[in-house]
């Protein structure tokens, strides 16, 4: 098959003809129809996941059809239409037990700990556990960008935040992952305020429901957004992962606010400084969010069937297989708007 390859970090990736994947005992292989350009998968290019292990196929967001199973395979058929979370759960481990398979302790994850869909064929492990039936009313460009920005901010909006209606929530950066949370919390009834450096993605953050932007490059996003909200925001997500942007997110919440954290921070900021004592005098909380489990989709694809929601507007290019190894070397530089998709294999 063909497969957008790199063989050492951050060195620039080739197309080549590899051998067909085969399905692990109870794995399916997709046929890839589309799969995102994530800045994880830069992320993990830039050599800042240990679980990567060269040389390498990357691409976590896809979206496909069952082409292969193994005997042990029960929900599945060829033939079916799938897209599946980033993060798989083993279904057997205590936290997959508990329902918390984004934490599994055995995960799978196809761009990560295996070859990923940045090829025509992907080998997708757990498939009972995991894969996610597509509504026909969606396509697979659009499942396809479901799979980590959109489904990490609905759990990050719904489950983790709790984000309730008449909320403020304050969304620091506006590419893929902010962007979906600002149309998610919009569909919530919270009042969004964007905030990024670029004017583009802001005028687009307010096209999709953002209620105020600010442009940080202009002016203290903290001040702001307490000037805004009159006291800070309740809710405060950073989706760029950068230590000042995340430093100002939990300072910029009003008292008993919640930070919640989705933005990556290069291996040489993991450690960022936080404003330990708002977080004591404040009683604010600090979370994460990382994907979410396969059991709780159907609320979120419902929600897409009803008009609540429409990630396709999120969908700023489609781009070949070939053209794919660029873009996802280039992605440290911001450019461009919404959500880039290979749709061409």
């Amino acid at each position: 098959m063909k497969a957008a390859v790199y063989e050492q970090f951050r060195e620039p990736l080739t197309i080549q003809n590899v051998p067909d994947p085969k399905p692990a005992k109870g794995g399916v292989v997709l046929k890839t129809k589309a799969c995102g350009i994530c800045r994880s998968d830069w992320h993990g290019w830039m050599g800042n996941d240990p679980d990567i292990v060269l040389p390498h196929v990357p691409g976590h967001e896809l979206a496909g059809v069952v082409e292969e199973i193994s005997s042990e395979v029960k929900k599945w058929k060829k033939g079916d239409r799938v897209t599946v979370p980033f993060v798989g759960g083993c279904g057997s481990c205590e936290q997959c037990e508990s329902g918390n398979q984004q934490v599994c302790d055995f995960q799978f994850q196809p761009g990560f700990t295996a070859w990923g869909a940045f090829a025509k064929y992907v080998a997708i492990d757990y498939a009972d556990e995991n894969l996610v039936r597509l509504p026909e009313e969606i396509n697979f460009v659009t499942a396809s960008s479901l799979g980590c920005r959109f489904i990490t901010s609905f759990r990050a909006v719904v489950d983790q935040a709790r984000v309730e209606a008449g909320e403020w929530i304050a969304v620091h950066g506006c590419g893929g992952v902010g962007l979906s949370a600002i149309m998610i919390a919009g569909a919530l009834g919270a009042k969004a305020i964007a905030v990024d450096i670029s004017g583009e993605k802001l005028e687009f953050a307010k096209s999709i429901g953002a209620v105020a932007t600010v442009n940080a490059k202009k002016e203290d996003p903290v001040e702001v957004i307490k000037e805004i909200t009159k006291g800070g925001a309740n809710v405060s997500i950073e989706a760029l992962g950068n230590p000042e942007v995340a430093f100002n997110s939990i300072s910029s919440l009003a008292k008993r606010g919640r930070h919640i954290q989705i933005g990556l921070l290069e291996a040489k900021h993991k450690n960022a400084a936080i404003p330990m004592n708002l977080v004591i005098a404040n009683e604010l909380e600090i979370l994460g969010s990382h994907g979410m489990q396969a059991r709780r989709y159907p609320q979120m694809l419902e929600m897409i069937r009803q008009g609540k929601l429409a990630p396709e507007k999120l969908i700023g290019k489609r781009v070949s297989l070939e053209e794919s190894a660029e873009v996802l070397t280039d992605m440290d530089n911001f450019t461009g708007t919404g959500v880039t998709v290979i749709d061409r294999f």
